[in-house]
């Protein structure tokens, strides 16, 4: 039985990996550790360790003696922090590690390094610059029409984003943020995202799916509301967007390898913009996946382990279109086929309208 170690394992991402793993079609024995002595007791692995933080100098040596004590053979991490320590420390783990090259791990949790990417690539790309002083906010306020985006260049879950319709809000913001040299501005896309979750393997796509997200979960909680965590989104299967994100993945790292999660916003003429790729790990819903049968965990588990692959009849968006997942705090997520939600939508109208007459 092979045994992987997960890091962050009391998080909701891990927890979605660890959940999938467990329905597959072989057992696995899972060990987890997390730098939070509290989440740690939420893992659902059958192990767990405290380890400390990924930039603390005991972080490796501790993560190998229970990788030793454990005969760990693979080692999957489910956020930022961890993949890049991973990447930049993969020759001194002990144990496999599955990762994309230490190159593109750099350039995708840098969205800035990326754009520039994408835009010499020639993909439509929401122009962005670097606000590195006062002269670049005012340049960059008049070249996007007095509206624009500002963001981190580095970090997820929309840490630091606001969009800013006046140059006394973006200036505070970037103060308060101390955002001057690593902060983007960027024009003001459209609200509606989707994310293209895939894996490869030696510059070949093996499996890819599309979903599109419906709203943001506590959204009314933060500035920009934009809060990283999906509160629904729907499965998609678009011919367009499959193609813009392999050009995304492909103008980074021609040959890919392991995981690419391509996060893309529309612009006003409906043309999906790659804004990110969350890079080596899996988007934080990917149960959602798992549960209409496309059980992407056990794909990358099986491709990092050199071993056969399971069935993929159809590699491009094999999940039932149509089907949505909704998700929140303190309560199981539900998938349900969009048709239930309009059905829903329908009988309210017809209860107004019998109600008006």
């Amino acid at each position: 039985m092979k045994r992987i170690l997960i890091t962050g394992a009391g998080g909701s991402p891990s927890t979605n990996f660890v959940r999938s793993l467990r329905l597959a079609p072989e057992p696995f024995d899972l060990v987890g550790t997390d730098a939070d002595e509290f989440l740690l007791m939420r893992a659902e692995t059958d192990s767990r360790y405290l380890v400390p933080l990924a930039s603390d100098p005991a972080y490796l040596e501790v993560l190998n003696d229970i990788i030793d004590e454990e005969r760990v053979d693979l080692v999957h991490a489910q956020n930022d922090a961890e993949v890049r320590f991973l990447s930049d420390h993969r020759a001194d783990v002990h144990a496999r590690t599955f990762l994309p090259s230490a190159e593109t791990v750099v350039i995708c949790q840098d969205k800035f390094r990326s754009y520039e990417r994408w835009h010499a690539a020639g993909l439509t790309v929401p122009e962005t610059v670097v606000m590195h002083s006062e002269a670049d906010l005012r340049s960059a306020f008049t070249d996007f029409g007095g509206h624009m985006w500002l963001r981190d260049s580095t970090g997820a879950g929309g840490r630091g984003a606001l969009p800013v319709h006046d140059l006394d809000t973006a200036r505070s913001w970037l103060d308060l943020r101390q955002g001057w040299g690593s902060y983007t501005a960027s024009e003001l896309l459209e609200p509606q995202t989707i994310t293209w979750m895939s894996i490869w393997h030696q510059g070949e796509l093996v499996l890819a799916q599309g979903r599109k997200r419906l709203y943001w979960e506590l959204s009314k909680v933060s500035q920009s509301g934009v809060t990283g965590a999906t509160g629904a989104a729907i499965t998609v299967s678009d011919p367009q967007v499959d193609e813009i994100a392999m050009a995304a993945v492909l103008a980074i790292d021609p040959e890919p390898d392991a995981l690419f999660g391509v996060d893309l916003t529309y612009d006003s003429s409906g043309i999906p913009n790659p804004t990110e790729i969350n890079i080596g790990r899996f988007f934080t819903t990917h149960l959602f996946f798992t549960e209409l049968g496309v059980n992407m965990p056990y794909v990358f588990v099986k491709l990092a382990c050199d071993e056969p692959l399971p069935e993929i009849p159809q590699k491009l968006n094999p999940a039932q279109p149509g089907m949505v997942w909704i998700r929140g705090m303190d309560f199981e997520p539900v998938l349900v086929p969009m048709s239930d939600i309009e059905s829903q939508r329908d009988d309210l109208e017809r209860r107004r309208q019998k109600l008006r007459a």
